[in-house]
């Protein structure tokens, strides 16, 4: 997930977090120095809906122009083995005494 906050507010004329945190105080929502610090630097690793509902409002978007999905970085993580498990184990049959081919 990636997190757009500098550049939907870059795209409504807001180019500085001091900006951005006097319109969310003016929308209702009171943001300290160092949490607006962290929303405009980084990806927050969690973020309250509420405060994301007003954030979308200041900057009139959705939240899912916010979090961009990144579906290149999720397969990336995962595992070789993961792709081979997903198809389901690979059955043998074991002929015998009294055994038969499983049905296909």
């Amino acid at each position: 997930m990636r997190w757009n906050l500098r550049m939907k507010a870059a795209e409504r004329g807001i180019w500085k977090s001091t900006e951005m945190r006097r319109r969310l105080a003016e929308a209702g929502l009171e943001i300290s120095a160092g949490k607006m610090s962290a929303l405009w630097t980084g990806t927050p690793t969690s973020i309250r809906l509420d405060d994301l509902d007003v954030i979308c409002t200041v900057l009139d978007c959705n939240s899912a122009e916010l979090l961009i999905c990144e579906p290149d970085k999720v397969a990336a993580r995962r595992p070789a083995h993961a792709a081979e498990a997903s198809a389901g184990p690979t059955v043998t049959p074991h002929l015998g005494r009294n055994r038969t081919l499983p049905p296909a």
